[in-house]
């Protein structure tokens, strides 16, 4: 989820009553998608709501979700949206920008700028790999005896 969304659900959690299992309960409840689009988050993210259900083991009836579960959520945006921070700044975020740019750059040289290939014809008839030769001749004989 982008992180402006995330910061609207976590908005959104501290000001309106949050439910598992369904859109809104009629009673002022609503999914924390709701939340977060009422906050300034407009994204439309189904896979979450999704994986919330899951998370909560909601059945198909809503309820309004435990502290327990409202806790884990505050903790995993919170966590996601600080990580980003993080790994925006400094060294590490510079490097993960570079790094970034780099694949992006392989990705359309590689895309667009496609060479067209070398000619087949010389290589069909070139051996891959040198020709073996017999083994190495050995300093001295092995000689094979019975048991002494």
């Amino acid at each position: 989820m982008p992180a402006r969304t995330r910061q609207a659900m976590l908005d959104g959690i501290d000001k309106t009553p949050i439910i598992v299992g369904g859109y809104s309960d009629g009673h002022g409840g609503i999914c924390p998608m709701l939340a977060a689009h009422r906050n300034g988050g407009r994204t439309s993210f189904a896979t979450f709501a999704h994986a919330w259900d899951r998370y909560t083991q909601a059945d198909g009836a809503a309820r309004r979700a435990t502290e327990r579960e409202l806790q884990t959520l505050r903790s995993m945006l919170e966590a996601s949206i600080e990580a980003e921070e993080v790994v925006g700044q400094g060294v590490l975020g510079e490097a993960v920008r570079q790094h970034r740019c780099t694949q992006e750059s392989r990705a359309r040289r590689e895309e667009f700028d496609v060479e067209p290939l070398p000619e087949l014809e010389p290589r069909i008839n070139r051996r891959l790999r040198p020709e073996r030769t017999a083994p190495p001749a050995r300093d001295t004989p092995v000689r094979l005896t019975a048991g002494t």
